[in-house]
Order: C-alpha cells, then structure tokens, then sequence
C-alpha cells in the first residue's frame, strides 16, 4: 500500500476542506463568536403549554424592542429557548417576557438570565492561545529529545505541529462553514473541543513516528521514503480501529441524539477527532518525507519539465 506516493492528493484533499472555510473568515469578518467570547445576555424561558414558539417569532420580538442579532436554540423534548443576545438591563429583560407572554398567549417562566461580559472571554481565549502555544513548544523539545537517536529528530517535533495546526484549520473551517449555513456560534463548548482535538492530534503523530523510529533501527538498508510508508502501514489498523471503536462511534450517537445544545459541540469534536487520526497518516508523516527528501527544491523544476 503506496500511501506516501500519494501525498500530493491528499494535501489537496484537505486544502479543500480548509480553503472553503478560510475564504469565509476571511470575508465575513471571522469567527460567528457566541456571547461566551464577544458578551451578552442568555436567557432561558419555558413555555407552560408545553409549545415553544419558531425561533423567527422570537426574534422578531426582540427586534421589535431594537434588540438584534439574536440566537435562538430549543432543548429536545421540552418547550424551553436558550435565548443569546446583546446585553439587556433587567428592566428590558422583564418587558421582553411579558411580551413574550402577550405575543405567544402562554405563561413564561425564567429559569435563568445571566449578562456574560466579553473581558472574560477575551481572558479565556488569550488564555488558552498560550496555553496551545506552550504545549506545542513542550511537545517539540519532548521529541528531539526523545528522538535524539534519530538523525534530524528536530523535524519529527515540527512535523507533529504542522499536522496539529493542520487539525486546527479543519476545525475553524468547519465552524465558520456552520456559521455561514446554520447559524452556529463559536463558544466555550466549542473551544473545549478544539482544545480536545489538539491534544488528540499531536498523541497520535507521535505513535506514527514512535514507529518510525523503531523501524529506522531494523530496515537500516530502506531508504527514508519507504520505510515511512512501512511504519504507516503497520499503524494504520490500530489507528483507525482505535479511533472508530473509542470515540467516532460515541460522538456520532451525541452528534445524532444528543440534542440541539451538544450537537455543535459534537459534530466539531467528531469531525476533529477524525482529522486528527487522517492527518497523523496522510499529513505528518508525508510532510517530514518532503523535509528530509526536501523535495521543494524539485517542484519548479518538475513544471519546467513538464512544460
């Protein structure tokens, strides 16, 4: 199984999936940020008959009151809204509900308001940038020095990171594409995941590369290429059973059955997870081939070639 002489497809593969969500960052002014990062007010309201009314009929009230941008989500199985919005004054809270009331014709009973300032998300996200930062410098000193034996065990550190960020992308993509298509919001649950997949990410790289460098003391004769491909190949079962049958499977269900509040969260930590383990054998590995084959000195002489 040639994986590694594919290389070339599989980066595009994944320039597909990224560029897309890029180009929607880029020209919609970034990431749709939940009031948990930018501030706000949530307001959680039931519905005594058991009914909760569209999301448009309620945010069509709070326009009426000059209030906008307004996300709305319902609970399964109970007729309770998560109402976000910008930050509202107790007064202005209490004259949407009894709107609420009169509008709808139904009892409304406040289980929570709460007014989240954005000093708080800014710290969490600075916060857990450097966070990201100091693990993924941890993570390149921890294998050049475990990688020590190994000729240019620096790259193998580099290579790691490379394919983490490649997992981030994925999933900042993927938010960005659900922001534009369905409303999402990038929120604490949200960057729980991101967080998770990056862990994740750089755990499986590193069991690749372990390979790697044990086959490098056995098949001294293979050249660089090949042996890589070999150490794919001997990984690749137990990195996608282990995958599937520890996490897939289960998110999946969440994804599926978990209700409207985890389904967000779901999906990105589902579609993370499985680009850690795609990027772990279609990303890492062939970027630290190109490194050591440094194969860029090739790629305009190929063109001219061809030409």
């Amino acid at each position: 199984m040639n994986i590694l002489g594919k290389r070339y497809i599989f980066f595009a593969i994944s320039l597909l999936a990224i560029i897309p969500g890029m180009i929607i960052l880029a020209t919609g002014g970034g990431l749709p940020l939940s009031i948990d990062f930018k501030g706000g007010s949530l307001l959680e309201v039931q519905f005594e008959s058991g009914i909760a009314p569209i999301s448009e009929e309620v945010i069509a009230l709070y326009n009426d009151f000059g209030v906008s941008d307004i996300q709305v989500k319902t609970t399964t199985g109970q007729a309770v809204l998560i109402i976000q919005s910008p930050k509202l004054e107790d007064e202005q809270r209490t004259e949407i509900v009894n709107a609420m009331e009169t509008e709808f014709e139904d009892t409304v009973t406040v289980l929570l308001f709460d007014n989240v300032s954005p000093a708080i998300g800014e710290e969490v996200t600075s916060r857990a940038f450097l966070a990201v930062a100091v693990a993924a410098l941890g993570v390149i000193i921890y294998m050049t020095f475990a990688f020590r034996g190994v000729e240019h065990a620096f790259r193998y550190g580099v290579c790691a990171i490379l394919a983490m960020i490649h997992d981030v992308l994925i999933v900042l993509s993927l938010s960005a594409i659900g922001g534009k298509l369905w409303g999402w919001q990038f929120d604490s649950l949200a960057l729980t995941a991101l967080l998770t997949v990056i862990g994740f990410s750089v755990q499986d790289k590193i069991v690749v590369f372990d390979r790697m460098r044990e086959n490098r003391k056995i098949f001294r004769s293979l050249d660089f290429e090949t042996l890589a491909n070999h150490s794919i190949v001997q990984t690749l079962g137990r990195s996608i059973n282990t995958q599937l049958m520890t996490s897939e499977f289960m998110l999946l269900a969440l994804a599926l059955f978990g209700g409207l509040t985890l389904r967000e969260f779901a999906i990105l930590l589902l579609v993370g997870m499985f680009s850690g383990t795609y990027s772990s054998i279609f990303i890492a590995a062939p970027i630290l081939v190109i490194w050591e084959k440094q194969e860029w000195k090739t790629w305009f002489n190929k063109n001219k070639a061809a030409a």
